[in-house]
């Protein structure tokens, strides 16, 4: 039983000196610009419908900016799945696996698939219409998810790096 500890906390120790390469999953600690007009976006976009993510409109900034996505990706998906939040089931506001996926938090749903959408194999390196043909491969899907897109805003609005105040 000594025996079985020590490994537990070589390993513990292992995964300490490592700490320093980023989980896909925790958001980052930087936190967004308050003044970022794509944050503003995404905040408007879900008040002005009486959607619950506009709470939640840091995260999908910050999930893009991590994992270089389009930022308006995440709060179009979250649009079409669960009407911004309104509809989610289990945290999970993007219909994650069929909403079979239980997330703790929405912020965890947020960062896990913003996750996938830019490291899976499914996903890596795919044009935004083959990813979002492989998210949802319904004929009208990807459609309706570059409309929301388009409603948020240009893709290249300045980002909370570039925007000066």
């Amino acid at each position: 039983m000594t025996r079985m500890i020590s490994r537990g906390l070589v390993l513990v120790a292992g995964l300490a000196a490592f700490s320093g390469q980023a989980d896909p999953v925790s958001p980052p600690i930087k936190p967004a610009v308050s003044t970022d007009p794509r944050l503003i976006r995404i905040r408007q976009y879900f008040i002005e419908r009486d959607c619950p993510a506009h709470q939640y409109a840091e995260d999908f900034l910050l999930a893009a900016d991590r994992h270089n996505l389009d930022w308006r990706l995440l709060p179009s998906l979250s649009m079409i799945e669960s009407t911004g939040g309104k509809e989610a089931r289990n945290n999970n506001m993007f219909g994650w696996d069929n909403c079979d996926v239980r997330f703790n938090t929405h912020q965890e749903g947020i960062h896990l698939v913003a996750s996938r959408l830019a490291q899976s194999p499914f996903y890596k390196g795919k044009s935004l219409d083959r990813k979002l043909k492989t998210y949802n491969p319904r004929p009208q899907y990807g459609r309706k998810v570059k409309l929301v897109m388009a409603q948020l805003g240009p893709a290249d609005l300045a980002p909370a790096g570039n925007y000066h105040q």
